[in-house]
């Protein structure tokens, strides 16, 4: 048996768009509009599951070529343009990586949106790091910018 660990982190990621916080609500609470920029677009869909509302599930499960992604989600808050809080689970061919809790907070800045991402990991048998998943989550809402501003 492989030894077992857990890294527990906390990282945040701010961005601001040039859009209303509605419309940044929209792209991540729209099945459609966050398939747009959420999604590989060359990505095989395995499994998909929207049912966005509190206690709703949301999976996103993909492959691409030899890489197989699985996203697991529960809704726990939606507070209408302002918030979203979920826990999700990550896997990567077959390997669960982490446990996390994240909150969304969105908040009108001028004419646009200051989105506030906080994620705390539970990161497991080092499959997985806070390093890594910030990158990944920054590279996640660099593209739902650029959907916002297309």
């Amino acid at each position: 048996m492989s030894e077992r660990s857990v890294r527990h982190d906390t990282f945040v990621v701010e961005k601001v768009y040039p859009a209303r916080p509605s419309r940044v609500y929209f792209a991540l609470s729209d099945q459609k509009a966050k398939k747009a920029w959420f999604s590989h677009p060359e990505s095989a869909v395995v499994e998909e599951v929207w049912d966005f509302r509190v206690g709703g599930t949301e999976i996103n499960h993909g492959r691409l070529n030899d890489f197989e992604h699985r996203f697991v989600a529960t809704y726990h808050d939606i507070v209408e343009n302002e918030r979203i809080v979920y826990s999700y689970e990550m896997y990567v061919n077959g390997v669960k990586l982490s446990v996390s809790q994240t909150t969304i907070e969105i908040r009108a800045e001028g004419e646009g949106t200051r989105l506030v991402f906080t994620e705390y990991g539970a990161f497991l048998d080092g499959n997985d790091n806070v390093k890594d998943r910030e990158h990944g989550t920054g590279v996640l809402l660099d593209l739902l910018g650029s959907s916002l501003a297309g």
